[in-house]
């Protein structure tokens, strides 16, 4: 039995291939963590789609409430965080229309391009300040427009994943501001909807429903929901709800400017700023503005991150050559090769075989040719590094001053080769941790909601006591 004398928060973590439950609880001015349930999140290509199975996730995550509930927890709050851009759309009567979409389906191929013959593309990115992604919101709804589906001309109200989560826990719909930001149709000024872009792309202007921001309490658990997890009558809080948001939170700088790289199946490289930065220079740079915790703007790129390592090392299992990352990482760092293959290059979104695709890439434009697995890994990896460095150059040119060091976080910072590549490719030292950023931001966020601390200053301070970021300096 656990100490049900202290105040535990559940986070529910959603990342692209698994979910959490964490329980978080402070003592001593430090966090404390505690994984409670863990499950598989899969895409399910079905028909023409790809979809993620949202009954399935759903009821891992109720299963996760109960065992929370099992342990004697005094849960005082659960937040709820995921991936951006996707979501569902309900009806009047709070029916789910269908399992929501992957953002990898084809669907939004080409949709950039018919969207910007409507929409101008300097005044469009002057108001939402996103980096056009085919994966993004607007893109997935104007491709459903385009081919009539039917879903749309029913739908009541459109979710974003976080939301979804949360309406079926508490029966109240809204959209928090941070995932909702991911979609490339708020106004980044007036963080609201731009129903400008909406009217524009002829889409239902009633789907986009009220903006609530982190630290709102969403709503209480539903009565049959307590019964099923034994849990009670426990509050839902708004947090940064999309995932980089609650990581971006848990950055363990103090002082200065705060210039993170959250590393996981996507890279997000930036800052945090107060206003959004709507530049052309931006836009040119592919710089996104997207929202935060405590009023702030994430001005940042979106990169691919370990997917394609990922891609790599599931493949190779897949083939009974599966590798320790423990045992190839050294091997890698020793191996000799200079190649540098673009990372977001359309070739590695998702291919029907990566190390293919990526061998074939160095082929067709003349590379040398990883020989083993290690040279592999080493390409991948110093790819990433390299546009590592070509992000904080081009940030650097929007910004007063440069950034000195920068904070990596998230599942990615316990990888040592590419945090030493990443610090010799950019020249300033970087500081990988705290791991579960993410958990720590959402669950001192609920924190914050309920009282227990009184500031997002306050939550990077606790987080400072609580974890040791290991250093990594320039090697010449």
């Amino acid at each position: 039995m656990e100490d049900t004398t202290r105040n535990t928060y559940l986070a529910v973590d959603f990342g692209g291939g698994s979910g959490r439950v964490i329980a978080g609880s402070l003592l001593q001015g430090k966090l404390e963590l505690e994984e409670v349930h863990r499950f598989t999140n899969r895409q399910v290509k079905l028909g023409n789609h790809v979809y993620w199975d949202f009954p399935a996730l759903f009821e891992d995550m109720k299963t996760g409430l109960k065992l929370a509930a099992q342990k004697g927890y005094r849960v005082k709050g659960i937040g709820i965080d995921t991936w951006g851009v996707d979501f569902g759309l309900i009806d009047k009567k709070g029916n789910l229309l269908g399992n929501p979409v992957c953002y990898r389906d084809a669907r939004t191929d080409g949709m950039p391009a018919k969207a910007f013959q409507i929409l101008d593309i300097q005044k469009h990115y002057a108001c939402t300040g996103i980096q056009v992604m085919p994966i993004n919101t607007l893109f997935q709804l104007y491709s459903m427009q385009q081919s009539q589906d039917v879903q749309l001309e029913v739908a009541h109200q459109l979710l974003f994943m976080p939301d979804l989560f949360s309406y079926y826990l508490t029966g109240v719909a809204n959209n928090e501001y941070c995932i909702a930001s991911t979609s490339e149709l708020l106004d980044a000024r007036q963080r609201n909807w731009s129903m400008d872009t909406i009217r524009a792309l002829g889409l239902p202007e009633h789907l986009f429903g009220e903006i609530i921001l982190p630290g709102t309490i969403r709503g209480t658990l539903k009565e049959d929901i307590v019964r099923e997890t034994g849990l009670g009558s426990v509050d839902i809080i708004a947090v940064g709800s999309h995932d980089t948001a609650s990581a971006v939170a848990a950055v363990p700088a103090m002082e200065g400017q705060v210039a993170f790289l959250s590393s996981g199946t996507w890279s997000l490289l930036g800052v945090e700023v107060d206003e959004p930065i709507l530049t052309e220079e931006a836009r040119l740079a592919q710089f996104t503005n997207e929202g935060g915790v405590g009023g702030h703007i994430r001005f940042l790129q979106n990169i691919t991150g370990l997917w394609i390592l990922q891609r790599l090392m599931s493949e190779w299992k897949m083939c009974g050559e599966e590798q320790n990352y423990d045992t190839i990482l050294p091997q890698a760092a020793e191996a000799e090769i200079d190649t540098i293959i673009p990372v977001d290059d359309a070739a590695f979104m998702n291919p029907e075989n990566m190390e293919t695709a990526l061998l074939n890439y160095c082929r067709a434009h003349s590379l040398e040719v990883p020989q083993n697995k290690a040279e592999t890994v080493k390409c991948v990896l110093q790819s990433l590094a390299f546009k590592y460095r070509e992000a904080v150059e081009q940030l650097n040119r929007c910004l007063p001053s440069p950034i000195h060091r920068l904070n990596i976080i998230g599942g990615g910072s316990q990888n040592k080769l590419l945090n030493q590549l990443t610090a010799n490719a950019l020249g300033i030292p970087v500081y990988a941790g705290p791991i579960e950023a993410t958990a720590m931001g959402n669950i001192l966020t609920q924190a914050m909601a309920k009282g227990e601390i009184s500031s997002l200053r306050e939550i990077r301070e606790i987080v400072s006591r609580s974890v040791t970021p290991q250093v990594y300096y320039p090697e010449k």
